[in-house]
């Protein structure tokens, strides 16, 4: 594994999937293969489980870690190519990402969308420019549209908790009072649509997916109907993609509730986190037997740490 950015990094998500269960047994199986080499760790947006789940993967592995806020911990990076530099950013990243590279075996990069610029967030241009000029692997810890680490633990979680071979998986809009970036979702079916599986999209109309994420998804507006014989329900906000970031309802009637559960399959409730508590969904649900979304946030070491550890063993 050169670097990884998508699930076009993943070609083969099973073996994948079970190297990380294996992984988890064992966490100190491969402690020497990143002696001596360095991972760093940079931010552009806040963090918690990427943060402490990357870093904890990497120690597992034996690499150095060191972690940048970006902006804060550093200058501010201009991203755009032949610009007159006389505005706020201080430096280029044709520079930041090649100096990076001279200190770092690895590069692992978090940076949101912008929401104002649906081109250009779609472009990936921070993970573009780092790929470009870093002259090492890239790992994305979410970028604008896409968050694989993320949709890897959720691969890892649902083979740990599926009950039959061939799982109905749901993936639902729920309300959130301000913009929130469609890349979980994106990435999340995209994961979704190479594993065998039932996979169904339910959302208020307006919030379409884009098509080359949603794929063959089963898309409905009805959440009643979605839930259904679901053995897994994953609860995710995301803003308008066609009307590009833009909060279109905030109908509290599409938070999960224990009544939407009781119509699954005992489906197990996740959800990538942080979540608004009686927002996304209630007390109940999340506090109840079939929330699972601790054990989903702790599966963010393992599925970092099978990334790293491809990339080591690559290098």
């Amino acid at each position: 594994m050169q670097h990884f950015l998508s699930v076009h990094d993943a070609p083969d998500i099973e073996a994948l999937v079970q190297e990380a269960l294996a992984l988890k047994k064992t966490p100190f199986a491969f402690d020497q293969l990143g002696k001596n080499k360095t991972i760093g760790l940079l931010f552009f947006n806040p963090s918690l489980r990427t943060r402490l789940s990357t870093q904890r993967a990497a120690q597992n592995l034996g690499l150095n870690t060191m972690v940048m806020n970006v902006g804060q911990d550093s200058w501010g990076l201009e991203l755009d190519e032949g610009v007159i530099m006389n505005g706020t950013s201080a430096e280029h990243v044709k520079e930041a990402a090649a100096v990076m590279g001279k200190y770092c075996d690895i590069l692992a990069v978090r940076a949101f969308a912008s929401l104002t610029d649906r081109e250009r967030d779609y472009a990936e241009v921070t993970m573009e420019q780092f790929k470009k000029y870093a002259g090492v692997p890239i790992v994305n810890l979410e970028s604008a549209t896409r968050h694989p680490l993320q949709s890897l633990a959720d691969c890892i979680t649902i083979e740990e908790y599926k009950t039959k071979p061939r799982p109905k998986v749901v993936l639902t809009w729920a309300p959130h009072f301000k913009s929130l970036p469609q890349a979980v979702a994106n990435s999340f079916c995209e994961w979704m649509n190479r594993r065998d599986l039932e996979f169904v999209v339910t959302h208020p109309e307006g919030y379409e997916l884009a098509p080359a994420f949603l794929g063959n998804a089963q898309v409905t507006h009805s959440q009643e109907e979605a839930f259904a014989g679901a053995d897994f329900v994953y609860a995710k906000n995301w803003s308008s993609y066609h009307q590009y970031g833009q909060v279109l309802t905030q109908d509290a009637a599409w938070m999960i509730t224990q009544q939407k559960m009781d119509l699954t399959n005992n489906g197990k409730f996740m959800h990538c986190l942080p979540v608004r508590r009686n927002v996304k969904v209630t007390d109940e649900v999340l506090d109840g037997p079939q929330s699972i979304v601790v054990e989903q946030a702790g599966n963010r070491v393992w599925s970092a740490q099978v990334v790293l550890k491809r990339i080591l063993e690559g290098l």
